[in-house]
């Protein structure tokens, strides 16, 4: 008898588990799209690439979803077993709600074992390989996009012009360079020569100039400095063609667990970058559990549905969410700054959902009313 019930609970859980995060990932995508779009518009980026950068993507997005689509699924489910009354009908024929959970922990901890998964190999393997992506595109641009005897702005704020142009070696000869990316200072370059350098590792690229001179002209005080120079080196990042990807080196997203743990050890104890690479240390195991809470919490609070069932489900969900992530983000922000020490604060949003998990299943069990203010019972479908 328990296979069969178990069986049917999850036949509830699984469908909605898995249309919710591929609609949540979806809404996520698009938001990202934003950015992906502006690279295909101003910078010609092809499908093949798009392609790229979506799979790139994925992982992180999956993740930010898994949270969502743990919870809801879980409490669509057990809110449609509340309004046909379902739940009633199994208490008369003596299962308690403790006697239901088996199912739910399952998918919790299938939500868990997947975040842990993404959190540890698939998210870092992604953001490395978007932004070398972004990297491999830049260098397209500065390879493509220079034109001899023609005005070519290749990078934002970067304006070339070049009378020759030799691709095979990489020279330009007879360079006028405006470089407007610093908003205080503008500086224009003109030299007899430059080779563009590629700098994987760093992921920049770098134009060598030789022989020339610099015209720096300060925006505020309006003076103007000249420097004549042998060599002189324009280094153009990741920032220059995409402002979400900016750092030359490997943020924390990046980072594997031995590669935070490494740079662990070789930071000062309670600067802001220890603080923030040991949170997000702390972060791929917390945000794991965070999934397999927010599934069980879906179950007591979906058991206390009365009224207007899958829609208010959805909206419960959606507010816990979203207060889930801003408490999140404020907790980061806070760990950051060294008000909270990161190895307390990473803890403190599974400490709540597990305090309110345990609080919902005993007043649900004891048949009690959850004790909400009187406009969110009326809103939830709770008895005021």
């Amino acid at each position: 008898m328990k296979t069969t019930l178990y069986k049917y609970i999850l036949r509830e859980i699984i469908p909605n588990f898995v249309s919710i995060l591929v609609v949540v990932a979806l809404i996520v995508l698009a938001t990202r799209m934003l950015s992906i779009t502006e690279l295909i518009v101003s910078k010609g980026v092809g499908a093949g690439m798009v392609v790229r950068m979506v799979l790139y993507l994925l992982p992180e997005i999956i993740s930010f979803a898994l949270p969502a689509a743990a919870l809801m699924s879980v409490l669509l489910a057990f809110t449609r077993l509340g309004v046909d009354n379902e739940i009633i009908a199994m208490k008369s024929a003596g299962i308690s709600l403790y006697q239901l959970l088996p199912p739910v922990i399952w998918i919790s901890m299938a939500g868990l074992v997947v975040s842990l998964w993404l959190g540890i190999f698939a998210i870092p393997w992604g953001n490395r390989s978007f932004r070398d992506l972004v990297y491999q595109i830049a260098k397209s641009k500065a390879d493509l996009g220079i034109k001899e005897r023609v005005f070519s702005e290749p990078f934002d704020g970067v304006v070339f012009y070049v009378n020759s142009l030799s691709r095979s070696r990489g020279l330009m000869k007879d360079i006028f360079v405006v470089d407007r990316r610093d908003p205080q200072i503008s500086n224009t370059i003109v030299a007899r020569a430059a080779k563009v350098v590629s700098m994987p590792e760093q992921r920049a690229i770098v134009l060598h100039f030789i022989n020339g001179t610099i015209f720096m002209v300060k925006k505020e005080q309006g003076s103007v400095r000249t420097i004549q120079f042998k060599t002189y080196d324009l280094t153009i990042g990741l920032k220059d063609i995409m402002a979400a990807v900016s750092s030359r080196k490997h943020s924390p997203k990046e980072m594997g667990v031995q590669e935070l743990w490494h740079n662990l050890k070789n930071l000062t104890p309670g600067t802001s970058k220890w603080n923030q690479i040991l949170f997000r240390l702390l972060e791929k195991a917390s945000l794991p559990i965070g999934v397999f809470l927010m599934g069980l919490v879906g179950m007591p609070l979906g058991a206390q549905m009365r009224s207007r069932g899958r829609s208010k489900g959805i909206g419960v969900s959606l507010v816990i969410f979203v207060v889930y992530y801003l408490f999140m983000g404020g907790i980061k922000n806070l760990t950051e700054t060294g008000a909270i020490h990161p190895g307390v604060g990473v803890w403190i949003p599974d400490a709540f959902l597990l305090v309110a998990f345990v609080y919902l299943l005993r007043r649900v069990v004891k048949e009690k009313q959850i004790r909400l203010p009187r406009p969110l019972k009326r809103w939830h479908g709770i008895p005021a």
